[in-house]
């Protein structure tokens, strides 16, 4: 059992990160829907220009875990008026690296996505917005920098509120940008882009008044980043970036796996992912909460109470997520056919869907675990096992049992499956080696 004030301390950190992530999924159906108005090329265009952008972005994505995990550490230490300078790092990062990561994609934006479709009218919805949310490369970075430390300095209410402000500012714009409310013109696809931009910049300006509210005593933009802290926030950051990117490539990997075993099977895993997404968020605002907790403890010098902390928020997300897998697993049509109408299709996704709800749990404690490392500063770890998982063991057995052999959907997926769960497996003997407990943060 768990104490119920450590409980509660979870809960606390926990609860206003899986919000705010759960109000990024309703941004995603409520744009989905409006964009879905005005036609199928349309609804593609946005979808490939999302995933591009993704791809562009993914890099600096590891600013959060690099800000969290030092700021968590400062925090612990006791050091509260300095927890402030790894933020200050994360910003100058995010400056530094945005404007290439963007700029260049920009610039090759129409030969980039030539690339990744045929269609050309898909083409022509998609270049302006992916350049539209490419221009907001660097509040998306600013944005991620400061994730990283409100959630590391137990602030994560912070995070949540901007989060929201921003996500309903993103659909408000939106509406009036791509049907041409308020006198303004019908932009289309490319007003979705400009909505999703401006949002973003309106979630870096709140960040920006909130920080220097609550955050200057802290060191925010008072000074600049030692040489130490620029090092070792790359040290942390450039892995956990570099683990998104080949994830994001990993991912049109996996669905171009599926393509090649035929479209309803396309189809049906299209759903069993966007379920997949929803099922994960307690697994991965819990797994943020422990980065903090886990931090915190070894910057106050006990590394027994953060494994301590690295097992109990393990034990309470698998808890909450195996209740929650208990609806896939016997009522597997209950979840799927609001989205799959085709009676072929339902039925090619209703097995890999119940052996999902099956091991959720475990993938779940490896989701925790992983960002428990992580909190620990055993980021290159993490990286390299994540990478070898999904690159060398999952993706060439995905396509030897999918394709090649014939196992179909389901063969597919039970890699997937498996992979995740050996994962989980590895990380939880990391976990409980101890051997990340004296990494430098």
């Amino acid at each position: 059992m768990i104490d119920p004030k450590r409980r509660q301390q979870i809960l606390a950190l926990a609860l206003p990160i899986i919000g705010g992530m759960v109000s990024q999924n309703v941004l995603n159906l409520v744009d989905t829907a409006m964009v879905g108005m005005l036609g199928a090329a349309a609804l593609a265009a946005v979808g490939m220009a999302s995933f591009a952008n993704f791809m562009a972005s993914a890099f600096i994505t590891g600013l959060s875990a690099g800000v969290q995990a030092m700021a968590a550490r400062r925090l612990g230490e006791g050091r509260t008026e300095a927890s402030a300078e790894p933020l200050n790092g994360g910003l100058l990062l995010a400056i530094g690296l945005s404007l290439p990561l963007a700029g260049l994609p920009i610039l090759f934006a129409d030969e980039i996505f030539g690339l990744l479709v045929d269609d050309p009218e898909v083409v022509v919805l998609g270049v302006p917005y992916f350049k539209a949310r490419l221009f907001a490369m660097v509040a998306l970075g600013v944005n991620f920098a400061f994730r990283g430390y409100w959630n590391g300095v137990n602030m994560s209410k912070v995070y949540m509120r901007t989060l929201l402000v921003m996500h309903a500012s993103n659909i408000v714009l939106n509406w009036v940008l791509i049907f041409g409310h308020f006198g303004l013109p019908a932009l289309g696809v490319a007003g979705a882009g400009i909505g999703s931009a401006i949002a973003t910049f309106i979630g870096s300006g709140l960040y920006l008044v909130q920080g220097w509210r609550m955050a200057r005593a802290n060191g925010f933009l008072q000074r600049l980043p030692s040489s130490s802290t620029m090092l070792t926030m790359l040290r942390l950051s450039v892995p956990t970036g570099l683990q998104q990117f080949f994830f994001a490539a990993g991912l049109t990997a996996f669905f171009w796996i599926l393509g090649k075993v035929g479209t309803a099977e396309l189809a049906a895993s299209n759903v069993l992912v966007q379920l997949l997404l929803v099922a994960i968020l307690p697994g991965l605002g819990s797994g943020m909460a422990a980065a903090s907790l886990v931090g915190q403890a070894l910057g106050r010098g006990d590394p027994d109470d953060a494994r301590a902390w690295g097992w109990d928020v393990a034990r309470l997300a698998t808890l909450v997520v195996g209740v929650m897998s208990l609806v896939g697993l016997f009522f597997p049509d209950l979840l799927l056919r609001p989205f799959l109408h085709d009676p072929e299709t339902l039925e090619l996704a209703r097995v890999p869907l119940r052996f999902l709800a099956a091991t959720m749990s475990l993938d779940t404690l490896g989701m925790v675990l992983m960002n428990a490392l992580l909190g620990a500063g055993d980021n290159l770890r993490v990286m390299t096992v994540t990478l070898l998982f999904q690159w060398v063991l999952f993706l060439p057995v995905g396509y030897l049992v999918g394709p090649v052999l014939g196992f179909g959907i389901t063969g597919v997926w039970l890699g997937h499956i498996g992979y995740r769960s050996l994962q989980a497996v590895v990380f939880f003997f990391i976990w409980r080696s101890g051997s990340w407990a004296g990494r430098q943060v």
